[in-house]
């Protein structure tokens, strides 16, 4: 596939009006997802010593922004993006400035919770809003798959951007400097964004008299994906851990961010070619299918023994990355109505989320119980067990159609024309 091929339906994307502004506020909004628990690593570190206690208020942010950012997204639906996203990114900004005060000032710890708490609380899930944005302003299918496409490629690159950046500021700069960065460049794109009203979808305000909104964003489909990338995002937060620890038993530390940075660009090159293919099937079957796939790539980490095998395993195995997300965003995009979706395609991302934070903890036991090597079982275990949950969740995908109100069959099992 020439480039001209691949790149043409990502660049008629932006003639739609109102597009690159918003495409472009959500990929700088999105920049603090590995900014700042990586940041509040460096931050707490440097100030205690202590690795242990940075990692457990690094953790605290990430499971509160679990929790709140599918409310924030519900609140979104109901209200309009702009207005709840303004409030949201007000809080969002005195706590993180709040949290690095208490820190630096030697502040009681219990204090340094609350407010890693309150920040992550305060972050709704960006990626979600930009992703609603396009089901709004596309009608074809096929371009709607293009789109989710580009943000799964957009969302690689914040991870290649972030964690160098906040590194080098947190580094040669000073502690604070990587999260205040972060949190700064996070609300900057977060206002950007909410006063874009024009793109937005349509607020929907509650009606009384109609089923629950809750389990419309909840459905049988929604759920199938959620623990199918609960089990996706184990394999992101082992994959961190794991390759940091093979690097070192090495020798070579400063090679882990090599070999992550390859396993990304696997994503993003496949994900750039997932959106523009001439794909068959229904929407279910692809999902189910591109889990799979992302199961059995990741069985190749079981073989490595050495960093050039690793940077091949990562690359391959990373092909199978941005497939199966963009395919789960657009089954559940497919399977929800637009008063809900904000809402399910945050829950996606929570499930990711926890999925991360499990991820690190189990393959941090791993490698210190068995060593780096063996510990690449757990995101090969973790990817099988994505594999699974989908293809136990298949009979759910074909009898959800109906379950969705205001969600037509022809809506629910196109085959994308590409």
């Amino acid at each position: 596939m020439s480039p001209r091929t691949v790149f043409s339906p990502y660049a008629r994307l932006f003639a739609v009006p109102g597009s690159a502004a918003f495409s472009f506020a959500g990929w700088v909004a999105r920049l603090p997802i590995p900014m700042l628990g990586l940041g509040a690593v460096l931050l707490v570190a440097a100030e205690t010593g202590s690795y242990a206690l940075a990692g457990a208020v690094s953790g605290t942010l990430a499971l509160s922004f679990s929790v709140a950012s599918p409310q924030w997204a519900r609140a979104m639906d109901r209200r309009g993006q702009g207005a709840v996203l303004q409030v949201a990114m007000t809080g969002y900004l005195l706590a993180g400035v709040g949290f690095v005060a208490a820190v630096t000032a030697g502040a009681p710890r219990w204090s340094w919770f609350v407010l890693a708490a309150l920040v992550g609380a305060s972050g709704p899930n960006i990626g979600s809003l930009v992703r609603a944005r396009w089901a709004q302003a596309l009608a074809e299918p096929d371009r709607r798959q293009t789109a989710f496409a580009l943000e799964a490629v957009v969302d690689e690159v914040v991870f290649v951007v972030g964690p160098p950046l906040v590194t080098l500021l947190a580094t040669l700069v000073a502690p604070p400097a990587g999260f205040l960065t972060g949190v700064t460049l996070g609300a900057a794109g977060g206002f950007w964004l909410a006063r874009q009203r024009a793109t937005e979808p349509p607020a929907s305000p509650a009606d009384p008299g109609a089923p629950s909104r809750r389990w419309a964003a909840l459905n049988a489909s929604v759920l199938v994906v959620v623990v199918t990338y609960a089990a996706v995002g184990t394999v992101f937060g082992a994959m961190d851990v794991v390759v940091v620890g093979f690097a070192d038993e090495q020798g070579a530390p400063a090679l882990a961010g090599l070999v992550l940075a390859v396993y990304a660009f696997g994503s993003l090159l496949a994900g750039l070619h997932y959106g523009v293919a001439r794909l068959r099937g229904t929407l279910a079957a692809r999902f189910v299918g591109t889990a799979v796939a992302f199961g059995l790539a990741a069985q190749l980490l079981w073989a490595v023994g050495s960093l050039p095998v690793l940077v091949a395993a990562g690359f391959l195995a990373g092909t199978a990355i941005a497939p199966v997300l963009v395919s789960g965003t657009s089954l559940v995009e497919s399977r929800v109505p637009r008063s809900a979706l904000t809402e399910s395609l945050s829950w996606t991302t929570t499930g990711l989320t926890l999925g991360v934070t499990a991820g690190s903890a189990l393959a941090g036991a791993a490698v210190d119980a068995w060593g780096a090597q063996a510990a690449f079982a757990v995101p090969a275990v973790a990817a099988a067990l994505a594999a699974l949950v989908a293809l136990a969740g298949a009979p759910l995908l074909r009898t959800g159609v109906a379950a969705v109100p205001g969600v037509t069959a022809d809506r629910v099992e196109h085959p994308a024309a590409g």
